[in-house]
């Protein structure tokens, strides 16, 4: 686990996770419990491929505007290839399951090639519950960093408090 700071602002948390995959899910509201049902059936693909140890596979990095999930060769090693996810296209993140208290779980809007758009659920596990809710954290921190920018940017004209929007976007971290 790393965190860089400037000026006592984290701007980057990153963690060697195991990346289960992702699953596409419907609904538009995102409540708690909206990512059970899909990871789930990821824990399930997970399980039945799993072998004795089965070690960390990815370095997820949240950063105020993208995440990135580098994936790792079979060695846990060199990066082999990386996953971009922008943070204003993560609709929630939780790091509460039952089935396992190590995981933490997004939901990103991903856009086709003919601009539709379809909403993936997609997990991680992680060492330790302690380490999924630091994820879980950094996400709520790197969406209100994201969302300040785009604000005094003028590209998001809604009149809307920080704090209003901050209890839209909370993480589901206990």
């Amino acid at each position: 686990m790393k965190e860089f700071y400037l000026h006592g602002i984290c701007f980057c948390f990153s963690s060697q996770v195991t990346y289960l995959g992702k699953v596409s899910t419907t609904g538009m509201q995102f409540l708690s419990g909206c990512t059970e049902k899909p990871f789930i059936e990821l824990w399930k693909k997970h399980t039945l491929a799993r072998e004795e140890v089965f070690p960390a596979n990815a370095l997820l990095e949240i950063r105020p505007f993208q995440v990135w999930l580098h994936h790792l060769d079979l060695k846990g090693e060199a990066t082999v290839h990386m996953d971009t996810f922008q943070v204003a296209r993560i609709a929630y993140c939780t790091a509460d399951h039952n089935v396992s208290p190590n995981i933490f779980a997004w939901v990103y809007r991903e856009i086709n090639d003919d601009l539709s758009y379809q909403m993936d659920c997609h997990a991680v596990e992680c060492e330790s519950k302690l380490e999924a809710k630091k994820l879980a954290h950094a996400m709520m921190e790197a969406f209100k960093k994201t969302f300040h920018s785009m604000k005094s940017d003028g590209r998001i004209h809604r009149n809307s408090s920080s704090e209003e929007v901050s209890h839209e976007f909370e993480s589901d971290d206990g």
